[in-house]
């Protein structure tokens, strides 16, 4: 089984829109999803600057728009699709949508709304986040709990992202776990802890308009790595996750166990398939990160039991 995995914040860079648009079709997709999800989509990821698409308003959509357009694209040039999918963080709207549980423009418009009730809720108090490279995990855990700081991302590959109160990020920073070193994020907030929760209540009463759908093919839920067949309650994990934490680790054990053969990772790809290389060693890897990159990608799905 081939899975395509959709990456979360932090992938983008200024300009990596600007490839896709050279594709037919892309620039009027791209135009319905910016009225969705009210972000002019192709001036952010053609013109704008590293700091304006940081904005989690502006980020979020931009990586979902990003993501659909260049799996879209690896559908079209294989001619079939993945056995299963899986996002990380905001990338599980966009699996959700390569599943058949909602449509492209629900999915558009619920990530607009996620991201700038994300923004909102960041905005309420001086929160951030760091990666924690390396380090005993029960030691590293033990630490953040010490601080208060919640393991907002469990990546897996040694990776844990620490979230919360800045001056508790600072004292991690200054005096990181034996054997681990801290890395600054440049994120607005401490996503998927509690400070999120207002965000959720924003979320959950949009979504409860949506028509969920039941999975076309095998969907992974970052909640806990476990495979969701019930189209609502993939869309309420969805809305929970916002403020509970990702567990990408336990997603890659999933897909070890259910023998996955390959992974490709779509636009702005780069993070999820270095995850992988690490702690799935052995099972090949494609980054999507430009058009050129398709044939590579296609020629996994289609040589890998998709």
């Amino acid at each position: 089984m081939i899975v395509t995995v959709f990456p979360g914040q932090g992938s983008q860079t200024p300009g990596f829109l600007a490839p896709w648009l050279e594709l037919d079709g892309v620039r009027e997709r791209l135009d319905e999803y910016s009225a969705a999800a009210e972000v002019d989509l192709i001036a952010a990821g053609t013109q704008w600057d590293a700091e304006r698409i940081r904005d989690t308003s502006v980020a979020q959509p931009l990586i979902v728009a990003a993501s659909l357009v260049s799996y879209d694209a690896l559908t079209d040039a294989a001619g079939t699709s993945p056995g299963g999918v899986a996002g990380h963080s905001v990338g599980e709207i966009a699996a959700l949508v390569a599943a058949g549980v909602i449509t492209a423009s629900d999915g558009m418009r619920l990530v607009g709304l996620r991201g700038r009730a994300m923004a909102a809720a960041a905005a309420l108090e001086a929160t951030g986040m760091a990666a924690v490279l390396g380090g005993d995990r029960d030691t590293v855990l033990a630490l953040l709990d010490e601080l208060a700081l919640t393991a907002a991302n469990h990546n897996g590959a040694g990776q844990i992202v620490a979230a919360g109160a800045l001056d508790a990020l600072a004292e991690l920073a200054a005096h990181p776990a034996s054997g681990s070193r801290v890395i600054p994020l440049q994120v607005a907030g401490a996503f998927h802890t509690s400070y999120m929760a207002p965000a959720v209540e924003t979320l959950r009463i949009a979504a409860a308009d949506v028509a969920a759908s039941t999975p076309e093919i095998a969907l992974w839920t970052n909640r806990d790595g476990s495979l969701v067949e019930d189209g609502r309650t993939a869309l309420d994990l969805l809305v929970d996750q916002v403020s509970s934490p990702v567990r990408w680790d336990l997603c890659m054990g999933a897909f070890a166990d259910a023998g996955v053969t390959g992974i490709i990772e779509v636009t702005p790809a780069g993070t999820l398939v270095g995850l992988a290389k690490r702690a799935l060693r052995g099972i090949p890897a494609v980054a999507v990160k430009t058009p050129d990159d398709l044939a590579a990608a296609a020629a996994l799905l289609t040589g890998g039991d998709a």
